[in-house]
């Protein structure tokens, strides 16, 4: 019996579509990042993108447990001197619905040319529409 691996070729890609309103962010997440990599599926290979496109809606209403919309803190910086901003997940859902999701899933897949590419497939909307409809989305399977 030999092993199998995907080749990047015969990868079927297929469409997902989830509703992230009132759902907690790391549990939400790691359900994305699981679909983008592909280990859902029986022909996961480590080194070769095996994933599928997830669409993300409402983004806006995602739900945080506890304290951590007033007191989770998000950084970046410019680059130049006085270019380091602070805030907290309140405020970048106000000012970015799409980012939260983005910066929890982002930082569950791999740090590498690898994790670039599935980071591409996810699409994150903070309104409940999207304009992927020709793609004929299904609803995401609940991995385990």
């Amino acid at each position: 019996m030999q092993t199998f691996i995907a080749k990047k070729e015969q990868v079927q890609r297929q469409w997902f579509v989830v509703d992230a309103a009132g759902q907690p962010l790391g549990r939400l997440a790691t359900r994305i990042a699981t679909v983008l990599s592909g280990k859902h599926k029986p022909t996961f290979t480590p080194h070769v993108d095996t994933g599928d496109f997830v669409i993300v809606v409402n983004a806006d209403k995602i739900v945080l447990t506890g304290k951590k919309m007033a007191e989770k803190l998000y950084h970046r910086w410019s680059g130049h001197t006085g270019g380091y901003k602070v805030e907290t997940a309140k405020q970048l859902n106000a000012r970015h619905p799409d980012r939260l999701v983005t910066k929890a899933v982002k930082n569950m897949l791999p740090h590498s040319v690898l994790g670039r590419h599935m980071l591409k497939k996810l699409k994150v909307y903070g309104r409940p529409d999207h304009p992927h409809a020709a793609q004929k989305p299904e609803p995401m399977p609940v991995v385990s």
